[in-house]
C-alpha cells in the first residue's frame, strides 16, 4: 500500500464476527460474539497480526463493535484497522459517505480509519468523490476500492486524483477458484501502481479449507452451505492436490491455500474465529511455493469448472 510498508502479509477478516442481517448467523452459521472472539483478537496482536478488516454491512454494524471493543484496549497505533462505506445502504443526507464513516469511528472507538473503502460500485462517479475530504480531515489514512473492475478501478483513481488523493488498496475476490481479478488484469494494475490488492475468500468460506467433503459438508442453513455443499464433489481433486503439497511443508490445506495468494502478490484476508485460525495464518509466511507447485494447484483449480462469483459480483473480465 502507497506510503506503508509496514502491513503485514495477512489481514484478519471480521465478515463472520457478530449476528444479524448479512452477519455470521446468516453467512457463516456462526453466532459469535465478545466472549467467543476475544482470545482471537488476542492471539492475533500477539503474532503481530494487527491487520484488522470489517465493514458496516456485516451484521449491520456488529462486527465493527466487537473489533472496537477489543481496539479499545490496545494503543491504537498498534493496531490497521479497515473498514468500508456500502452503497446500498446509504442514507439521503448530503454527505453519506462521512454519515456512514462517522458510525463507523464511533462504534471502532477511533478518531480515524487506516483504510477506507468503498464497498461495491454502486455509482463510481456518484460515490468516490465523497472520500477526498475524509483524507483531508485526517479522519480516513488511505483509501481503497472493493469488487470494482479495472475500468471502474481506473475511473475511481481519475476523480480522487483531481483532488490529491490515489487508491492505496484494491479489495476483492480472489482464490484458487475465482482468479477473475489476475484475469482481468486488476493484478497487473496493482504491481505497476504500488497498490496492494487484498484477497477476500481466498478460503471460499470454509470449502478450501480441506475441513469440508461430501461426507462432512458446511453447516446447514447457512449462505456458504446452500453456495458450495453442491459443488464439494468437484472440488475434491483439488483438495487433494492440496493435502499433497502441505504433506512437503507440514501445512494444513488452508495454508497452501494463503501460501498461494502470497505467491501471487496478494494480501490475503482470512476470516478468524478460533486462536488456531490465527496461528495457521501466523505461519504462511514461512511456505514458499514453487512455480511448478503453484502451476499444479491452479491447473488443478481450472479442471473443477467450479465458478464461485458471489451474488454481489458483477464479472471482472
Amino acid at each position: 500500500m502507497k506510503n506503508n510498508n509496514k502491513l503485514p502479509r495477512i489481514a484478519l477478516g471480521t465478515w463472520s464476527w457478530g449476528v444479524g442481517f448479512a452477519g455470521g448467523d446468516q453467512v457463516f452459521g456462526n453466532n459469535l460474539g465478545e466472549k467467543e472472539l476475544k482470545l482471537v483478537f488476542e492471539t492475533a496482536m500477539k503474532n503481530g497480526l494487527n491487520l484488522w478488516d470489517t465493514a458496516v454491512a456485516y451484521g449491520m454494524g456488529a462486527s465493527e463493535e466487537i473489533l472496537g471493543a477489543f481496539a479499545k484496549t490496545y494503543p491504537r497505533e498498534s493496531l490497521i484497522l479497515s473498514t468500508k462505506f456500502t452503497p446500498q445502504i446509504a442514507g439521503d443526507s448530503a454527505d453519506p459517505v462521512a454519515d456512514m464513516c462517522a458510525a463507523s469511528l464511533e462504534r471502532l472507538g477511533t478518531d480515524y480509519i487506516d483504510i477506507y473503502w468503498i464497498h461495491n460500485p454502486g455509482d463510481v462517479d456518484k460515490w468516490t468523490k465523497y472520500l477526498i475530504p475524509l483524507v483531508k480531515s485526517g479522519k480516513v489514512k488511505h483509501v481503497g476500492v472493493s469488487n470494482h473492475n479495472l475500468e471502474e478501478i481506473k475511473r475511481a483513481e481519475s476523480i480522487l486524483a483531481k483532488g490529491g488523493v490515489h487508491i492505496s488498496a484494491i479489495q476483492n475476490h480472489y482464490s484458487l477458484l475465482y482468479r477473475s481479478s489476475e484475469e482481468g488484469g486488476i493484478l497487473d494494475y496493482c504491481k505497476e501502481n504500488n497498490i496492494t490488492f487484498f484477497a477476500y475468500m481466498v478460503l471460499e468460506q470454509g470449502a478450501l479449507s480441506g475441513k469440508y467433503d461430501t461426507k462432512h459438508p458446511l453447516p446447514e442453513g447457512s449462505q456458504r452451505a446452500m453456495t458450495y455443499n453442491p459443488v464439494l464433489p468437484e472440488i475434491e481433486a483439488l483438495i487433494d492436490s492440496m493435502k499433497n503439497i502441505g504433506e512437503k511443508y507440514n501445512a494444513s490445506v488452508s495454508q497452501i491455500a494463503m501460501a498461494w495468494a502470497i505467491a501471487k502478490g496478494t494480501t490475503p484476508i482470512i476470516g478468524v474465529t478460533k486462536p488456531a485460525h490465527v496461528e495457521d495464518a501466523a505461519k504462511v509466511t514461512e511456505i514458499i511455493l514453487t512455480a511448478e507447485e503453484i502451476g499444479e494447484l491452479e491447473s488443478m483449480a481450472s479442471k473443477t469448472g467450479v465458478d464461485t462469483r458471489g451474488s454481489w459480483e458483477h464479472p471482472m473480465v
